[in-house]
């Protein structure tokens, strides 16, 4: 613009000295003939720099006005007329301008405006508006830029997905604007010590963060670097309300390994968080080939589990939960089996978590629990039913109500059924899990929290359900009495649940050392392999037979 301005400037001097240079020739008639050009061609550039405002006043000031006073002071009548005429059209031309020009500035600001709103909106669309981190959103675009880049440059390329490991209980014991000071807390902490690496980081919601490493040397890189992310979210975080103490499970994929698509990478990724919270929580864990046929075998078991008559295949077993101090059998604990007509013999541990991962458990629980209490209804009336159900069978009125009706028309009392119940059930839908616990205690059923001490809400769990027993895992008990630590825990549990008037059930007794050591911290309710594997429900009358027989020599080493 300002080029086109000088550019302005001297055309309209060389064209009003040309014009002058030609005055001289002819009469008054051509002369007025030159007066006429020089009009119209100014007119027309002014129209033409109409968007260039100061262009065209210099354009209408240098050349009309030389014209105007040279004409005026001429003294011919004709050429002070044509003097008069150009200013008035001058100054008409000059205000339409100025009017234009500032509709033309308005729309120009507006479009401006309008860009810049576009530009804010784009990038509020792509940021966390909690920790100021890239969103879901942005984090998927990234990895579509940076896949491709890997492609054509024939690059590695790493992604991790971050999902907090104790974050529920913060929410559920100091409120979300707590759990929303940790989510910032966390980002920074990220972002602070890991800004020097080519590592791009994102919030993907609640309290699941992913990252996108290019130009990954080699896997050992990658795992070292989310190991050291897990090591500084092991770190206590200093809230107003508390000090907390978190930890954070990182799956990682990386290409071309073992995916071929953006989509199919953050897959395998988040398949390796999945994986590594069931056996190493707290660690990161990269996708290998072992995953890929885990990944198969499980896509099969779950397509045969939908196709299979679930109340032919699937079986019940029982194992017996001892009173030691009474030396007697209170209750069964009812344990599923599958036998596949496709698959052969499943264990449970293959099948009941991918039910859960597919949403299909439900349809495994109502057969389950028909075969269990059919099983119960013959067992003598001191003699209880322990069985387990998972976070989909509580998470709607309608799956409750079913359980409910279930348990109603199978004649077995109600008041002898436990219902053991994981922590996990809470997470989701704390409300509805608790309005279902609800319901079945006003049926009669005891209400156990299975797996006690494994997940980060069991104290909360502990003061706010109705729960009339807990488990402790099995994972404390083995090889207790060369562990401390696992002492400390089961005798603090023992002394709890004692306090709280609740019963506490000992899980995977296996060793004659072991029960003597729980015997030694108080406790009597016992389960596993030292007194009975689980057994069919023919074997039960038997066992129950027998059971005065049962002397373990914890009784005499106790």
């Amino acid at each position: 613009m300002k080029r086109t301005q000088r550019l302005s400037v001297g055309i309209s001097i060389a064209f009003t000295l040309w014009s002058f240079l030609l005055y001289p020739y002819g009469d008054a008639y051509q002369q007025s003939h030159i007066a006429f050009y020089m009009a119209i061609t100014v007119i027309s550039c002014i129209f033409c720099l109409m968007h260039v405002r100061s262009a065209a006043f210099f354009v209408a000031v240098i050349v009309n006005g030389t014209f105007i006073v040279f004409f005026a002071w001429t003294g011919q009548a004709t050429f002070i007329a044509i003097a008069v005429n150009i200013l008035l059209v001058s100054f008409g031309m000059l205000a339409v301008l100025t009017v234009n020009y500032r509709n033309f500035e308005k729309m120009i600001s507006a479009q401006q405006q309008t860009q810049a709103l576009s530009n804010e909106n784009l990038r509020l669309a792509n940021i966390d508006s909690l920790t100021g981190l890239p969103n879901r959103r942005a984090f998927f675009n990234h990895l579509t830029e940076a896949f491709q880049l890997a492609i054509e440059n024939e690059t590695r390329l790493a992604i991790g997905v971050i999902d907090l490991d104790g974050f529920k209980p913060v929410n559920d014991l100091y409120g979300h604007s707590s759990g929303d000071r940790l989510l910032i807390e966390v980002s920074d902490r990220l972002t602070r010590n890991f800004a020097a690496t080519d590592l791009f980081l994102a919030r993907l919601g609640g309290d699941e963060f992913a990252f996108v490493i290019s130009d990954v040397a080699c896997d050992r890189n990658i795992v070292s670097e989310g190991d050291r992310m897990c090591d500084q979210l092991r770190s206590p975080f200093n809230l107003p309300d508390a000090t907390i103490m978190i930890s954070g499970s990182i799956g990682i994929a990386v290409f071309p390994d073992l995916a071929s698509s953006p989509e199919e990478l953050f897959d395998r990724a988040d398949y390796a968080l999945y994986h590594g919270k069931r056996q190493k929580r707290g660690n990161s864990t990269l996708f290998t080939a072992r995953h890929v046929a885990e990944i198969h075998r499980d896509a099969r078991i779950e397509q045969t589990l939908k196709q299979a008559d679930l109340m032919a295949e699937l079986s019940v077993v029982f194992q017996p939960i001892i009173d030691v101090s009474l030396n007697k059998t209170t209750g069964f604990e009812a344990l599923a089996r599958w036998n596949s007509s496709v698959l052969g013999h499943m264990s449970p541990a293959q099948f009941i978590p991918i039910a859960e991962r597919a949403g299909i458990i439900g349809s495994l629980t109502k057969p389950l629990l028909k075969k269990a209490l059919e099983a119960a209804r013959k067992w003598p009336d001191a003699v209880r039913l322990s069985f387990n159900l998972s976070a989909q069978d509580l998470s709607s009125p309608e799956a409750v109500m079913t359980i409910i009706a279930i348990i109603e028309t199978s004649g077995f009392d109600a008041s002898r059924l436990d219902l053991e119940i994981t922590e996990t059930a809470f997470i989701h839908d704390t409300r509805q899990a608790r309005q279902s616990v609800d319901l079945l205690k006003q049926i009669g059923c005891g209400i156990s929290l299975d797996d006690f001490g494994t997940g980060y809400s069991s104290l909360t769990s502990l003061h706010s359900l109705p729960l009339t027993k807990i488990k402790i895992d099995h994972s404390f008990v083995r090889g207790i009495q060369n562990n401390p630590a696992s002492e400390k825990i089961v005798r603090s549990v023992l002394t709890l649940s004692r306090e709280m008037g609740l019963d506490a059930i000992v899980e995977g007794v296996e060793t004659e050392e072991e029960m003597a050591f729980i015997t030694h911290l108080g406790g009597n309710l016992v389960q596993g392999y030292l007194f009975s594997r689980p057994m069919k429900e023919s074997a039960i009358s038997d066992f129950l037979a027998s059971e005065t027989e049962i002397q373990p020599s914890y009784h005499r080493t106790a």
